[in-house]
């Protein structure tokens, strides 16, 4: 007989009649009952969620599903208890879902004790929302610290299955959301081809542009099964990447904006609205200031999160390859392109109000004297080059007869020959500002990084040097939930040659995957950091199995962080 998932067992007991009292079951159980309540489906259809935690205060959400609202604002009640059965409730209120912000609900819960779980629920026309359990930011000493990283959820490519897995992992305190949670794309463009077998085509059909089509993108990712389950069992801390607004976005404009498509401030003002509307996270004083994404998290005495913001408020554009590679015909045209082209230290990837205030946390934490710094970071930092690749090794490649991925094989084959890095809208693409990012954080007498990495859809272990080899630490890299690795297209050991030859280019990479899918769990304590790459076997339905691809130790010598291999 087939050995049941956590899950599968939550869902037999939540089926049958012998099952004690409601109040005296577990969190989980109590959630797969109230998923499968018809009602609780129908009038919250996309969830719960909570986040942006501090050591007193939790924003917790929801949004009536339309049907419910019928257009018109409706009183939504809300509870927050110290037991899942909700027989020992500390805080309640009543707030009106309106017009003006698609009639989501977010409400900021204060006065709560550090380092407490906490379970909440919503209700409307005596209709319950399932149970939600949320946790605030410790204080104080604090031995132990459970943190996944999440990255990269395309809804056609498949199943939130890593979303799902991250519900059932107990020894997760909080999510960390490194971006591209939703993706801008039509259904005739990236993904959907998957997305039409089976049967996850994006909605709206259309590429996203204006404030209605974020918002409907946003619900039909929350109603995702795997996402209703991972916001309702962990608090969330969220950071955007690129398409929550549209590909490769930087301060003037984005790659995947073009001028039939209205104003691209517009555009983004919008993106960023709906995101605010529909994700866990506080609202800034003025619509304008929704740019400024940056935050810092105190674990305790334990470790510390600044989140950087690298899109929106100062990245100059990125360089196009396909702009620059025909031209290089010569080691002195390389050399010239690397120098001056993607070295141009007039171009940035930081704002000065977003380093001012990497600085200031960083010395604070520094100050404090905390063992463990993380930085939430989008996109690739390690120095990342293409390998050399033989012809023999490229003919022998299972390459699908598909015009774009024919390209991009062809592209990384010239990127080898002249030894680039393999993207330019990740920090290769900006050199003098990695530097600069370096130096802000060296100056703040951090040079012990751990740095949280999203984007790329593979995995990443990487050890990042300023150019002059002083050691920085760490980069952790966690791929994509559903998005397609570079390398995923080829057969097996094809990629995991690839994978090997991109780790012995790079003396910086010790280990990559570009082809599983999943979540990164880091265990922190006061000694060490093991960082566990946690991966789901099947994203194309919703059964799969869960395995841990690789792990690793970090552990400090003085100021300087090491690592080793554990599994």
């Amino acid at each position: 007989m087939a050995k049941l998932t956590r899950r599968q067992a939550l869902k037999t007991l939540a089926g049958s009649s012998l099952i004690p009292a409601a109040t005296a079951l577990p969190f989980g159980l109590l959630l797969e009952q109230a998923l499968a309540e018809e009602k609780t489906q129908r009038t919250f259809l996309y969830g719960v969620a909570s986040g942006d935690p501090t050591q007193s205060s939790v924003v917790l959400w929801t949004r009536l599903n339309d049907e419910s609202v019928k257009g018109r604002s409706e009183r939504v009640r809300w509870e927050l208890a110290t037991d899942p059965g909700f027989e020992n409730v500390l805080q309640k209120g009543k707030v009106k879902s309106q017009r003006d912000s698609d009639f989501s609900v977010k409400v900021l819960v204060e006065d709560l004790e550090p380092g407490q779980t906490y379970y909440y629920r919503f209700e409307a026309d005596d209709v319950y929302s399932e149970p939600g359990r949320t946790k605030t930011l410790p204080v104080g000493h604090l031995e132990k610290l459970g943190i996944a990283l999440a990255s990269c959820s395309n809804y056609p490519f498949g199943y939130f299955n890593a979303y799902d897995a991250m519900a059932d992992d107990e020894q997760i305190d909080f999510v960390i959301h490194l971006g591209d949670y939703i993706y801008e794309y039509g259904t005739d463009s990236y993904g959907g081809e998957t997305g039409k077998q089976l049967g996850r085509d994006h909605f709206p059909s259309h590429e996203t542009v204006t404030l209605e089509d974020y918002r409907l993108r946003h619900a039909q990712y929350k109603s995702d099964l795997g996402s209703r389950r991972l916001h309702a069992a962990h608090p969330i801390i969220v950071i955007w990447d690129d398409h929550e607004s549209a590909n490769n976005p930087y301060v003037d404009g984005a790659q995947n904006h073009q001028p039939d498509e209205g104003d691209w401030d517009q555009r983004r003002a919008d993106s960023l609205q709906a995101y605010y509307e529909w994700m866990p996270i506080r609202d800034p004083a003025k619509p304008e200031a929704r740019m400024a994404l940056w935050r810092h998290f105190e674990f305790g005495d334990l470790a510390t999160l600044t989140t950087l913001e690298t899109r929106h408020t100062g990245r100059s554009k990125q360089i196009e390859y396909d702009d620059y590679l025909d031209g290089i015909q010569s080691r002195e045209d390389r050399d010239a392109f690397v120098s001056e082209v993607l070295g141009d230290p007039s171009r940035t990837m930081l704002s000065d109000n977003m380093t001012q205030f990497l600085e200031r946390s960083l010395k604070d934490s520094v100050q404090k004297k905390v063992p463990w710094r993380l930085i939430g970071n989008q996109i690739p930092m390690a120095r990342t080059h293409v390998p050399v690749v033989s012809e023999s090794f490229m003919g022998s490649l299972s390459i699908p007869d598909n015009a774009y991925l024919q390209k991009h094989v062809k592209t990384f084959q010239k990127l080898g020959q002249w030894d680039l890095p393999i993207y330019t809208d990740t920090w290769d693409g900006y050199p003098v500002a990695r530097e600069r990012f370096y130096d802000s954080c060296a100056d703040s007498g951090a040079t012990d990084l751990l740095v949280l990495t999203g984007d790329s859809h593979a995995y990443w272990f990487n050890q990042l040097h300023r150019a002059d080899k002083t050691p920085m630490g760490f980069e952790i890299g966690t791929t994509g939930i559903t998005s397609p690795g570079d390398f995923e297209s080829f057969a097996g050991d094809q990629a995991k040659t690839l994978d090997a030859m991109m780790a012995q280019k790079n003396a910086e990479i010790l280990w990559t995957d570009n082809v599983s899918k999943g979540y990164v769990r880091l265990d922190v304590n006061p000694e060490q950091v093991a960082v566990n790459y946690v991966a789901v076997t099947n994203i194309l339905s919703p059964e799969y199995e869960v395995v841990t691809r690789r792990q690793y130790q970090v552990t400090r010598n003085g100021a300087t962080l090491n690592a080793k291999r554990s599994l």
